[in-house]
């Protein structure tokens, strides 16, 4: 692709690659069900990255709670297993509410995140970036500090939204 940054990778993968979810949280519950038979409790977190929208967050959280219920028929899991959103895109910053009803738990992917708001690649950004700060341009480096401002602000957005369809949401 031009761009791998913004083509076919996350979630869009998933739904390009039939079955590429569902496979690896089949090995995911064979292996809690294994460690639970061995008296662990375990933890599970799956994290559907770059979430752009509600019904893309449904789709995927389909794929996993189908193949789930293939490996679990009885139910084991259903309290250790969370399904959550990699809020890496500002439209799923924007659109947090929304996905909130359906997630289990927010992460943010501030790389991406820092990219798609500054529609800057990290991996070019290094022919010029040191340009920007002699300029004073930027201040820091948007990679190796956290913009509050922009990147921060979006961060804050989503979960004030987030947090009013689902106060405890865990972020």
């Amino acid at each position: 692709e031009v761009n791998p940054m913004l083509g076919t990778r996350g979630v869009r993968l998933g739904a390009m690659r039939a079955g590429l979810y569902e496979a690896q949280v089949r090995s995911l519950c064979r292996a809690a069900l294994n460690a639970i038979s061995g008296g662990c409790r375990p933890r599970i977190e799956v994290m559907i990255p770059l979430i752009n929208d509600p019904a893309e967050f449904r789709l995927a959280r389909e794929w996993v709670r189908g193949a789930q219920a293939e490996v679990d028929p009885e139910g084991m899991l259903d309290d250790s297993l969370t399904v959550g959103a990699m809020i890496e895109t500002p439209r799923a910053a924007l659109l947090a509410r929304e996905i909130a009803q359906d997630a289990d738990f927010f992460s943010f992917g501030t790389n991406d995140l820092t990219q798609m708001t500054y529609g800057l690649s990290r991996d070019d950004a290094g022919r010029f970036m040191r340009d920007y700060l002699e300029k004073g341009v930027f201040e820091n480096d948007p990679f190796h500090s956290l913009d509050l401002e922009g990147v921060g602000e979006l961060i804050l957005i989503a979960v004030e939204r987030a947090r009013s369809s689902d106060k405890v949401i865990e972020v």
